[in-house]
């Protein structure tokens, strides 16, 4: 079949019925075959060249393109499990949600992104300790376990602080590794005969009231969850707000948003203003203005006042973005629980722990509730 065959046989498949990404992606295979280029197929499709290159590298991997024709996932779904080669649990669980809850698609692949570099910087870390000859911990002991004392509670024999210099060579040492969820990685160093190398307790640890219990546990892996998946979200929703704002047209409705954005959340305003509105800068792919440099923002207006909307919707959004956290969730703001509402309202799918803050209400944790955690080895 030629490629002019296939484009003629494209077009009259689309006007019967409305070809799915699968079949397009079959399709630029085949005219790939034909010795067309991306830019030549592009160019005959009346397609982007990007969506072409993502279909081609689509139909390029076994599982992606089977999960396209048999889930009907779409092209920008499919191309998210070759991220994942190797790793069926994810791809199944990525292909789940596409299917039966295609909205938080782009929130899930994010998480998994998330979880995957974390675990990379974690695994990076241990390798790093065991080539140290250090033991790995599967799990950060409590303040009660009686086998492992932590460094930071030890004192040298002329009452100086233990140091990982000092347990660097001794036998028994051992350490445990956590990444938070910004990403970040925390060691925690212990040794197991702590008296037999000479060192002392510190005498000014604080008290401890004791272990957690199962329900407190429970309650503070949630909010561990629930922390790692704002930080996901922020990514996709950024992601989101800079694609809204590079459109042509904006929603209608947004100089109402302008406007209630210098009146009602006035005080997000005036602070990221102060601070010289760097998301706002970001969300229009622009670099942040340096102290002594002019403002880009005005720059973008000079050169092209028709943007002048944009400039202002970006400074409303950027600011109500700005005061945002992995605490919004758990004390959502008036300006928050607007802000993410019209957010919905224009489109974006929240994540479940986004729709969380559009309640308005604080949630309450295991800590706040009187059960303060003694235990170390959870974080978030």
């Amino acid at each position: 079949m030629t490629a002019e065959r296939i484009v003629q046989q494209m077009v009259e498949n689309d006007q019967r019925e409305a070809l799915t990404d699968g079949d397009r992606a079959a399709a630029f295979q085949q005219l790939a075959f034909e010795g067309l280029s991306v830019t030549a197929i592009a160019r005959r499709t009346g397609t982007k060249q990007k969506e072409v290159k993502t279909a081609l590298a689509v139909v390029e991997n076994q599982v992606a393109a089977s999960a396209i024709q048999e889930h009907q996932l779409t092209l920008d779904q499919a191309v998210v499990l070759i991220e994942f080669d190797g790793d069926d649990e994810i791809r199944n669980d990525l292909i789940q949600v596409a299917t039966t809850d295609p909205a938080q698609f782009a929130h899930a692949a994010q998480r998994a992104r998330d979880d995957k570099a974390r675990a990379k910087t974690k695994a990076d870390a241990e390798a790093d300790l065991a080539g140290r000859g250090y033991l790995i911990l599967d799990a950060n002991p409590g303040y009660y376990d009686t086998e492992y004392t932590r460094i930071s509670e030890l004192l040298t024999a002329d009452d100086q602080r233990v140091t990982v210099e000092h347990i660097e060579n001794l036998d028994g040492r051992a350490a445990f590794v956590r990444v938070y969820a910004d990403g970040d990685a925390t060691i925690s160093y212990f040794l197991r005969d702590a008296r037999a190398a000479g060192f002392h307790t510190y005498g000014g640890t604080p008290s401890k009231s004791g272990p957690m219990t199962d329900e407190e546990k429970a309650q503070r892996r949630i909010l561990i969850a629930n922390n790692k998946a704002w930080a996901s979200a922020e990514i996709v929703r950024r992601e989101w707000l800079a694609t809204l704002l590079s459109r042509k047209a904006l929603p209608k409705d947004a100089a109402v948003v302008i406007a209630k954005g210098l009146t009602v959340h006035r005080q997000a305003i005036s602070t990221a203003t102060r601070e010289g509105n760097e998301l706002a800068h970001q969300l229009l792919g622009l670099e942040p203005s340096g102290y002594f440099e002019n403002d880009k923002l005005v720059a973008l207006l000079e050169q092209t006042p028709a943007k002048a909307q944009h400039v202002a919707l970006a400074v409303v959004l950027g600011a109500c973005e700005s005061v945002t956290s992995k605490q919004t969730w758990r004390y959502p703001s008036p300006t928050d629980k607007d802000y993410f509402t019209q957010l919905a309202a224009w489109g974006y799918n929240l994540s479940d722990v986004e729709q969380i803050a559009t309640v308005g209400e604080a949630v309450q944790t295991a800590e706040e509730a009187g059960a303060v955690s003694s235990d170390p080895g959870v974080s978030d």
